[in-house]
């Protein structure tokens, strides 16, 4: 079994450096040719069994482009949105406070978001499941760059310092051999 994880294409927020979290908003042209970019690669690899996104427009877009690529429906996993900011939506990356309360585990992002712990439980069920209920399929997990960042600690041990350097740019593609 693989698990292949990407983020899905540019939105104006990433373009301008804005927190984008549960603003459920669209992708830009450049996320759409991303989408496309991602959707060749992934026809490339010719071994995509199912494809399982975050119910947001900008991760379903992206998914819905792969999937008519490939010929896949999508599965939408409502566990797999991106991380709750809290207060912090919307505003500049280089908001104060920002950098430092995303690697504080156990407080709530913004004051009335999701900690990194409430995030990561979401994250770690969904990929339990995934594996367990797909364990002889090979999968293309569709979200957001704070999951993905989850979805690599899953895999991978991180320092706390590695986690808050970790980026996936978007449409990047990462393959996970289970």
């Amino acid at each position: 079994m693989k698990i292949y994880s990407t983020r899905h294409g540019q939105t104006e927020y990433n373009r301008t450096d804005t927190i984008l979290g549960t603003t459920d908003i669209e992708l830009n042209e450049t996320g759409i040719s991303q989408a496309k970019e991602l959707a060749d690669k992934v026809c490339t690899l010719g071994n995509i069994d199912i494809i399982i996104a975050s119910p947001m427009k900008r991760a379903l877009k992206t998914a819905k482009i792969v999937a008519e690529a490939i010929g896949k429906d999508i599965i939408i996993d409502e566990r797999l949105k991106e991380w709750n900011y809290g207060e912090y939506e919307g505003k500049t990356r280089f908001t104060e406070g920002f950098a430092e309360n995303k690697i504080n585990f156990g407080i709530r992002m913004g004051r009335s978001g999701e900690s990194l712990l409430q995030l990561s439980h979401r994250i770690y069920s969904a990929l339990d499941d995934i594996i367990k209920k797909y364990n002889n399929k090979n999968i293309l997990i569709v979200s957001h760059g704070g999951v993905c960042r989850v979805i690599e600690t899953y895999f991978n041990d991180m320092s706390t310092e590695t986690f808050a350097g970790w980026f996936m740019g978007n449409c990047q593609l990462i393959e996970y051999d289970i």
